[in-house]
């Protein structure tokens, strides 16, 4: 299956404000987590293989819930975002517990990756137009020396929850639906006048309900590894000096980076599905209602992986 498209899921992360492995929680009428309905929508956009980035202390518990019963219908492979998995000439420093962020999570999945991929989190429930539309960028030809990248990009008044506040990434898009730039804003939260945002803590700013923002799903090329690999260890030179325990090495900040220096393009695809996730325990009532309701109307069978 070498050049079929790859789907690469981000599940190591801590989801500290949400107070435990989020990603683990049953939200689907069946038991299923966020992330079955992410793989169930890939496979029928047209995805048949599946790496799972972890924390390998998670593996057991996983491959369980999730791996086993997703191994009967797509090619499941695993990855283990290990703290000391860094480049040579670097350590861990002392005191550090927290992974090193998305970019390195990819990262990790260098040596399994031989064709174009998609990169998700594991927590997100992104609908079904995402995958079909990153499917279908994925499998065209990519002859242009420039890197052709895509993201899926969402309505900001369709990610955002009423429980708290949200980080999400601004994007600045071109007229010919390329991005400009990525802006992390931090602390945004809804209003009866639409999204707000502050820096301060104090001063609030609205923003457009139809910003598009970024919600970390990314279609690159195979190539694309290599900029990645070249780029962590300037990071870490930067980073272990200024923030050693809590520097992460982001991926959007390096697409973003990669945009500004020349050497890539990023398309911009836009769904109009609701973005869904646990950012908060309490959001969990909201997800699993959504679910129940799309799969009453039809649009997943009851139990995914029946």
């Amino acid at each position: 299956m070498q050049n079929e498209p790859i789907l690469v899921i981000m599940a190591a992360g801590m989801g500290s404000r949400y107070g435990g492995l989020k990603q683990m929680d049953p939200v689907g009428p069946r038991g299923e987590v966020i992330l079955h309905y992410s793989i169930f929508d890939a496979k029928r956009a047209g995805f048949r293989r599946v790496i799972f980035v972890i924390k390998r202390e998670m593996e057991a518990d996983f491959r369980k819930l999730v791996g086993d019963p997703v191994s009967a219908h797509m090619e499941v492979r695993y990855a283990f975002q290990d703290i000391d998995r860094l480049p040579e000439s670097f350590a861990v420093p002392a005191g550090r517990v927290k992974p090193w962020g998305t970019g390195h999570a990819v990262l990790c999945c260098r040596d399994l990756i031989d064709a174009p991929f998609m990169a998700i989190n594991a927590d997100d429930y992104y609908g079904t137009e995402a995958f079909r539309l990153a499917y279908q960028s994925l499998t065209k030809p990519q002859e242009q020396e420039k890197l052709h990248c895509m993201m899926v990009g969402y309505r900001l008044d369709k990610t955002t929850t009423p429980i708290g506040y949200v980080s999400r990434g601004i994007c600045e898009v071109d007229g010919e639906g390329f991005l400009r730039k990525i802006t992390e804003t931090t602390h945004i939260v809804e209003s009866c006048d639409g999204p707000l945002y502050t820096l301060d803590g104090q001063t609030y700013n609205l923003l457009a309900r139809d910003t598009v923002v970024s919600m970390n799903l990314w279609g690159f090329p195979r190539r694309f590894m290599d900029e990645l690999e070249n780029m962590f260890p300037l990071f870490l030179e930067q980073s272990l000096k200024e923030n050693p325990l809590k520097a992460e090495f982001y991926l959007p900040s390096a697409v973003d980076a990669l945009v500004a220096q020349g050497k890539a393009e990023v398309e911009v695809l836009r769904s109009p599905d609701k973005w869904y996730g646990v950012t908060y325990h309490a959001d969990r009532a909201e997800v699993m209602s959504a679910l129940a309701q799309m799969t009453g109307e039809g649009l997943y069978p009851m139990g995914l992986w029946a």
